[in-house]
């Protein structure tokens, strides 16, 4: 059997980019597919169609893709004895792109996906006899619920608490890696990307944007919510008008910032950042944009996505509307407008030079690749908050 590259989570929002550019430069991959999920090999083969990959390069994927139906969270990936060390034998790098990035889900659920699953990738790339690499990704947001100052690649500290299960079941997983490099005297390289986004325009055979998850919760909230939510009326939200869009005070800060990368560009990087020497432990890179997205661009980004008006405020409400009341449910989600940290990428840019930086991302490109879900323009500003402006985790 010949060497080959294994990658999870190929058929993901970041996976399939991670694909196309692993073609480049290797004959062959191992796609370590989800059992039950559908065919693998139609779905990336869908992805090449749509975005337009030259015609003889698609139909050579049958030929250059080995798919393995494999399930992350039960040891030896749900696969028998001898098929679990026939495919680690079989295994010259692995990259471990799978994982949920479900913002409202359960520890334990989380766990299950994103900690347990990289127990089994590193229980994989342990039991081969050709020591392969292991490229783990991870997110920049295993820096948790601190909101200031600047995130540094060598950080791994959970003092702040975090925002969500999400970034608590990443930065497990990071401790996992950890772990298993200093046991196994193994390099491993974490690269820890930022909020990814695109400007291809959804469709039902693409995985979905991450950012349509917000527009989900906040249609979901505004029709539990109640029929007067629909037109602005009280007692929807406090001093709302009937004909106007409801209002909902969010927490957040008018100078406040958020990381969002092109997939594209991300997929570019790692891939050029796999290339490099290891160097002999744990490697972590920062995967970012150079140039952070004001919180003000990514309100209006929720003002064309759902009919409401927001309104940035210092302070949780004290007396919430109907649809606050139902968005608390959703904290992860919303504590993000409240971010002024920085996460530094020093490294990267001094081992690609110019090439690490990143083509703008501003409200256009945004809404370039969610627009064919919008319903409305985008409504009127709320008036800023004026928050406290001592540095705090929360």
């Amino acid at each position: 059997m010949a060497v080959q590259v294994a990658l999870t989570g190929a058929t993901g929002f970041l996976g399939l980019r991670l694909l196309r550019r692993l073609l480049d430069t290797h004959r062959s991959l191992t796609l370590l597919a989800h059992a039950g999920s559908g065919n693998a090999l139609r779905r990336v083969t869908r992805y090449f169609e749509l975005t337009g990959a030259p015609a003889a390069l698609t139909a050579t994927l049958p030929d250059r893709l080995r798919v393995v139906e494999t399930d992350l969270a039960l040891p030896r990936l749900g696969l028998s004895e001898r098929a679990f060390q026939e495919l680690a034998d079989g295994i010259g790098t692995i990259w471990h792109s799978a994982g949920s990035i479900n913002l409202e889900g359960d520890l334990p659920e989380l766990r299950r996906t994103n900690v347990e699953g990289t127990r089994h990738v590193l229980e994989l790339a342990a039991a081969s006899r050709l020591r392969p690499r292991v490229h783990h990704v991870s997110t920049a947001f295993v820096a948790g619920a601190r909101r200031e100052g600047v995130a540094y690649e060598d950080e791994l500290k959970d003092t702040c608490g975090f925002e969500n299960a999400y970034e608590r079941s990443k930065y497990e997983a990071e401790l996992l890696v950890h772990a298993w490099s200093r046991e196994h005297g193994r390099p491993v390289l974490v690269l820890r990307p930022s909020i990814l986004v695109t400007d291809l325009p959804p469709h039902p055979d693409l995985p979905a944007h991450p950012l349509l998850v917000i527009e989900r919760i906040l249609r979901d909230a505004l029709r539990a919510a109640g029929p007067q939510c629909d037109s602005g009326a009280s007692p929807c939200v406090p001093g709302s008008h009937a004909g106007r869009r409801p209002r909902v005070r969010m927490v957040g800060h008018p100078h406040g910032r958020l990381n969002l990368l092109q997939v594209e560009h991300a997929a570019e990087v790692m891939v050029r950042l796999a290339g490099r020497t290891p160097s002999g432990g744990v490697d972590t890179y920062h995967v970012v944009h150079d140039r952070d997205v004001p919180v003000p661009t990514v309100v209006a980004l929720l003002e064309r996505l759902v009919p409401l008006s927001v309104e940035l405020v210092a302070d949780r409400p004290g007396t919430p509307s109907a649809l606050e009341a139902l968005l608390d449910f959703y904290p992860g989600m919303t504590a993000y407008l409240a971010h002024r940290r920085r996460f530094d990428d020093t490294r990267v840019r001094a081992l690609l030079g110019p090439s690490a930086a990143s083509s703008r991302v501003d409200l256009d490109y945004l809404w370039s690749g969610l627009s064919p879900h919008a319903r409305l323009l985008p409504g009127p500003p709320g008036p800023p908050a004026t928050p406290s402006a001592s540095a705090r985790c929360a």
